[in-house]
């Protein structure tokens, strides 16, 4: 079974990996992947800017694959440049590099008689000018796996009269640009800044302008954004200082009996435990920091009716955020007594008065390159009306858009967004997969695209369990918005290791692990060793890695913070889950009678 890899990225590597373990004689899988760049790694080898300053927001208990993990030596949260080493090595590992064909671009595919794919593709030829060749090769292949991922083609909305932007003080750069041509602060220093967006890369650039000198710095946002540190960091209530020289990765905190495994579907299906978890973290931010709208986040709000785990994705980007609080602090002194949040050392500005402002997206600029912006009721668009912007440097960091003009139209191939089988494959054309084409709200894309790879593996051997659960996973999203592949890590991950038969009882851990592992997973995150316990994709170290690596994120938390943020809630939430079992089962006796 020959099968075509598209992108040498996270999602690609893994599928790879995943493919040649799987293989059998039954299903003689014989994958190669097709990279059109001279280098593995993908949005993390070719979207990364000045070495050492770009850090992953999720951590790398999370991010790592289930079998391979990152040096304990490194920080939780590991460089750009780091990542990329650790998937060299894990292809080098996995001896996965002699199937990776590298300057290989794919310039169509269409469907073969017999039912398999026919590729095209072109490589680039050696020398100063590193043309591609003008004579294509083709290669037949009865599977594909489209791992190009999400972050690859700039999304760059339309605004009238961009092309005024003035070039006055600029050195060299050019006035207007996307976020991914963005590499050092170089281009930043001496300039009026306005940036289009406020996800993670915009706050990041945000950061990297007041570092690089600029003059101004202008942050706009659509809605607003949800703000919370990567890692939990200091903070004291009545005079007690809740502090560690090794921040806890806030990814690594959401624990899994009663949230993700032991579930009921009808508090899945209402998202009972994303809304409760959101009421108890507004309240508990409010407590620490002073407001709900996120932490320690005073201005940038997003929309009310979007504010919660349900809807958004979580910006773990924290360090422009001091710059943008300064002014609009108003929690009164007195209430530092009882409780105070504490920035990150290397968060905290100097003494100096410089500002990250925020704004709307402005709706255009006049001849003179200034900007204007709507008029609403928002605090930003309030605080810009009198405001005179006059940007020399606008940089979109308004996300990414997917396209994929190498499927052939007349041969039908579906899309991610078709992809209506637990968003891997579209139903009937199961030939197809795509893998790394969900996001999550908080937690990382190539954790999830392990899972995927798994997934769509079980499916081609047929071992699904049949019929599938609902997909409860999703985050909810208006229907004009753009982005609609949203979901939450913990229950998307358990849902894939449901249908493959990889989730375990707890009584199936405790005779077969022991206490252990069992409460491990009780209290631990979403971690993917958990689902290679048992099932299918089962893995000799896994328990290592669980009793080692992944205990550690639980015993870092200490007593107060296990209580806090393991046993209260997930007694609350198995309370809640035994309530609504019970009254289902008495509901439906009595109607049976």
């Amino acid at each position: 079974m020959q099968i075509a890899i598209i992108g040498a990225g996270p999602s690609g590597l893994v599928t790879c990996k995943s493919l040649l373990e799987a293989a059998s004689a039954d299903f003689p899988f014989d994958p190669i992947i097709l990279e059109q760049e001279d280098d593995i790694g993908g949005t993390f080898k070719y979207r990364a800017y000045e070495v050492g300053n770009s850090h992953l927001v999720s951590s790398k208990q999370l991010t790592c694959f289930s079998d391979f993990r990152l040096p304990a030596s490194h920080a939780d949260h590991v460089t750009l440049e780091q990542y990329v080493e650790y998937l060299r090595a894990y292809c080098k590992h996995f001896n996965i590099t002699k199937r990776i064909r590298l300057n290989t671009k794919v310039i169509k595919i269409c469907r073969t008689a017999r039912g398999g794919h026919l590729i095209s593709y072109t490589q680039r030829v050696s020398g100063p000018l590193s043309e591609w060749d003008p004579t294509p090769r083709t290669i037949c292949v009865t599977h594909i796996a489209i791992c190009t991922g999400l972050h690859v083609i700039p999304h760059i909305p339309s605004i009238p009269g961009l092309e005024h932007v003035s070039h006055l003080n600029m050195k060299d750069p050019p006035a207007v640009f996307h976020s991914h041509h963005y590499k050092s602060r170089q281009q930043l220093e001496g300039q009026y800044v306005m940036i289009l967006g406020t996800g993670e890369t915009g706050m990041d650039i945000a950061y990297e302008a007041v570092k690089a000198g600029a003059k101004e710095v202008i942050l706009c946002s659509r809605s607003g954004f949800l703000s919370f540190p990567k890692a939990l960091n200091d903070f004291e209530i009545f005079g007690y200082k809740f502090t560690s020289n090794n921040p806890l990765p806030i990814d690594s905190l959401i624990t899994n009996l009663g949230e993700t495994a032991y579930v009921h579907p009808w508090v899945a299906a209402n998202h009972i435990r994303w809304f409760v978890s959101d009421f108890v973290l507004k309240c508990l931010l409010w407590v620490i920091t002073g407001t709900r709208a996120g932490c320690n986040q005073w201005v940038g709000e997003i929309e009310s009716d979007r504010l919660g785990r349900a809807y958004t994705f979580l910006n773990k980007s924290h360090k422009a955020m001091p710059y943008i609080n300064r002014p609009y602090r108003k929690r009164p002194r007195i209430f530092d007594y009882v409780s105070r949040y504490i920035d990150p050392p290397e968060d905290s500005p100097p003494q100096t008065e410089f500002i990250i402002d925020l704004a709307p997206f402005p709706t255009k600029f006049l001849p003179n390159g200034c900007a204007v912006f709507p008029l609403t009721p928002r605090k930003d668009a309030i605080r810009m009306a009198d405001r005179i912007v006059q940007p020399n440097l606008v940089i979109y960091a308004t996300g990414y858009t997917q396209e994929f003009g190498f499927l052939d139209k007349e041969s039908n191939y579906p899309t991610p967004g078709d992809a209506n089988i637990r968003n891997v494959v579209k139903e009937g054309d199961e030939t197809v997969g795509f893998i790394g084409f969900v996001r999550p709200g908080v937690g990382a894309i190539p954790p999830l695209a392990e899972m995927q790879a798994f997934f769509w593996i079980t499916l081609l051997k047929g071992g699904l369990k049949e019929p599938l659960h609902p997909a409860y996973y999703h985050l909810l999203f208006k229907e004009n918005s753009r982005i609609k592949y949203g979901v939450d890590h913990s229950a998307y991950m358990s849902t894939l290791a449901k249908d493959m038969g990889a989730a375990p009882s707890l009584s199936e851990l405790w005779l077969e692990y022991g206490t252990h592992v069992l409460l491990c997973y009780c209290f631990g995150a979403a971690f993917t060793p958990f689902y290679r316990l048992v099932g299918p994709f089962r893995s000799s170290t896994a328990p290592h890695i669980i009793k080692t690596e992944l205990w550690e994120t639980i015993i870092r938390r200490g007593i107060i913070g296990n209580l806090v943020m393991g046993l209260i809630p997930m007694l609350f939430y198995l309370f809640l889950n035994s309530i609504v079992y019970v009254v289902v089962l008495v509901a439906d006796d009595f109607y049976g009678l």
